[in-house]
């Protein structure tokens, strides 16, 4: 687990807040949010922590956008630490599927595969994380999630190969 970051709020009246940050490289940071919204981002010396060698004024929608580029992606770090690779796939109920009017806990599908179905595409209707007594009519489309061998395993079983 990453150390958190210890930072420094300091409420500056009449103008909004400092927020400061020393780093693990030995840099001290300060990023001053002015109440209307724009914020100032500043470099200090590292000889002089008063003294501030740099500084940029970001509009909001830059903060907002540095911001973005900041924050580790989540689905990243997933990868970072485990080895999964889903896929989601659609897959039809055919007129020859053993499990056309029959309802989805029939197909024990999860249990015997590993993935599961997240949703039922029907027509123009969703119907997102269907439970198990939810009913297939030819034509469905099932969203699924799993594995590539999980997935394909809900194939061959829907549609009876």
């Amino acid at each position: 687990m990453e150390p958190a970051a210890h930072i420094r709020k300091t409420g500056l009246p009449g103008v909004g807040t400092r927020y400061d940050l020393n780093t693990e490289a030995g840099q001290h940071l300060s990023v001053v949010a002015h109440q209307d919204g724009r914020r100032i981002l500043a470099l200090h010396d590292a000889e002089d922590d008063d003294n501030c060698r740099n500084a940029t004024p970001l509009a909001p929608h830059e903060a907002a956008a540095l911001s973005r580029l900041l924050t580790p992606a989540p689905v990243a770090q997933l990868h970072e630490h485990l080895e999964i690779d889903l896929v989601s796939e659609r897959i039809a109920i055919t007129k020859r599927s053993p499990y056309a009017g029959r309802l989805l806990g029939a197909t024990q599908a999860r249990t015997r595969t590993g993935a599961s179905i997240v949703a039922v595409l029907r027509r123009t209707a969703a119907f997102p994380s269907p439970t198990p007594d939810f009913r297939f009519a030819g034509g469905d489309i099932l969203v699924v999630v799993g594995t590539r061998e999980g997935v394909d395993a809900v194939a061959e079983l829907i549609t009876g190969g």
